[in-house]
């Protein structure tokens, strides 16, 4: 008999390396409400595997067989022994149309995060992001003025490209209250959903670290990542918000508002649509600071 080649510890590594983890948790929302931030530590924790991208864009893909869907790609390479869990950090997937219903069918036990913004500061954000991506996006006013959806859409309108809902939802994707009772639909367990309130992510990193690991359930940081650097706003030439801008976004917000507080248990009354619906900041003011963050006011 020939000499067998002996096993060793070392294979049993390089075997365990070379396994790819499954997608276990996702950051699913919401668009320009610090998700990278949030990405950006999880991705340098040591039980947290980093894949070739941050956001999958896999369940809001509409041209995919969703019949007999492949999840075969869906995974994240296991690079050292410690990695233990993947995600994905996709924050169009509340939003989107049947992105959370498809998810479901790949794992009802997703561990999902969500975080959410003054859905008048979300939208300016958007809109000065995608005003200084796409050549003639319109203006603030008319950005906002052709957002006609009286909720969160079910479905891709009829005649439109993916691209366009994601550019003509500005204020919609605002409706954080329509869009958490259609989650948890599909996702109804709330043990299984971490919701956060954007000022605390952006202020106070150390309670974000220990939130996001014990909700993962996965070690504290041993040695916690730097504040992630600031990208620098993109410069637009444009004109800057005004005063009924701010009001006409509040108007619509105000109906949504006490259903996202009750859905989500987040204290609202720090944000700049609460105050503007309370009487207590001047829309005015509030035009004015974000046109002046933006560079558009001087």
């Amino acid at each position: 008999m020939g000499v067998q080649p002996q096993h060793t510890a070392t294979d049993d590594a390089s075997a365990e390396l070379s396994e790819a983890l499954p997608i276990s948790f996702a950051l699913v929302g919401v668009q320009k409400a610090a998700t990278s931030t949030i990405a950006f530590y999880l991705l340098r924790h040591r039980h947290v595997s980093r894949g070739e991208r941050k956001e999958r864009h896999f369940f809001d893909k509409d041209f995919l067989d969703w019949e007999n869907p492949d999840y075969s790609a869906y995974t994240s390479p296991r690079r050292t022994p410690r990695q233990k869990i993947a995600g994905d950090y996709t924050p169009a997937y509340l939003f989107w149309p049947g992105a959370l219903q498809r998810m479901h069918r790949y794992n009802p036990d997703m561990k999902l995060i969500a975080s959410f913004r003054d859905p008048i500061e979300r939208a300016f954000s958007q809109w000065q992001m995608d005003y200084a991506r796409h050549e003639g996006f319109p203006q603030f006013a008319q950005a906002i003025a052709q957002d006609t959806f009286e909720t969160v859409p079910d479905r891709v309108p009829e005649g439109w490209q993916p691209g366009d809902l994601r550019k003509r939802a500005l204020a919609t994707r605002g409706l954080y209250g329509a869009q958490l009772e259609r989650a948890f639909e599909v996702y109804p367990d709330r043990s299984r959903w971490l919701l956060l309130d954007f000022i605390d992510v952006v202020t106070d990193r150390d309670t974000l670290l220990d939130r996001l690991t014990e909700f993962l359930d996965i070690g504290k940081f041993v040695d916690p990542p730097g504040p992630q650097a600031k990208n620098a706003s993109p410069d637009v030439d444009a004109r800057p918000p005004m005063a009924e801008d701010m009001l006409r976004l509040a108007e619509r917000f105000a109906p949504d508002l006490p259903l996202f507080e009750k859905l989500s248990g987040i204290d609202t009354s720090r944000w700049a649509t609460s105050r503007i619906l309370a009487g207590t900041l001047d829309p005015a003011e509030l035009a004015e600071k974000l046109g002046k963050k933006a560079g558009l006011i001087k």
